[in-house]
């Protein structure tokens, strides 16, 4: 299984080679970037985390040039991209529509808009659902990177006593 996996994932020499990664080929190997170390693991959590809820497509990918940016952990970000996919992203817009109409106040109103009229459907659903999302984006990161550290903390601390 651990071979499989590691098949799966780009090496160093594969993303630099890649030609549309040429340009920025020499900051992707920083070697924070790739390190397991508390810094640069919980700036990737945080980046991914946020790219996970702000946008819906090539999340990894800016995910990854943003922490080539903030020399945070490259595949960390990854993986936490992959908290809103295909499968839940259903739920998370529901939960984000929720909150959002709870901070802004609004009431549900009494009639609906319907799929015909769009634009009303979109002022109705869209910035409820924009502002849970940024919501989402910006708690996450900044609850996954006081996390990763805490963790990181109470694992040394372990270790030490053991």
């Amino acid at each position: 299984m651990k071979t499989w996996l590691a098949s799966l994932i780009p090496t160093q020499d594969t993303l630099t080679r890649h030609p549309w990664l040429r340009p920025v080929a020499g900051r992707l190997l920083h070697p924070s970037l790739w390190r397991l170390q508390s810094e640069s693991v919980a700036r990737g959590v945080a980046v991914g985390t946020f790219w996970a809820f702000v946008i819906p497509v090539a999340q990894t990918l800016v995910a990854a040039a943003h922490c080539a940016w903030w020399r945070g952990n490259i595949p960390a970000a990854a993986i936490m991209t992959c908290v809103t996919n295909p499968f839940t992203v259903g739920f998370w817009l529901w939960l984000a529509h929720g909150m959002g109409s709870t901070v802004l106040g609004g009431s549900a109103p009494a009639e609906s808009p319907t799929p015909d009229n769009w634009w009303a459907w979109i002022a109705h659903y869209g910035g409820p659902t924009a502002l849970g999302m940024g919501l989402f984006a910006v708690g996450g990161a900044a609850l996954g990177y006081l996390l990763v550290k805490l963790v990181w903390r109470l694992r040394r601390v372990w270790v030490r006593k053991a």
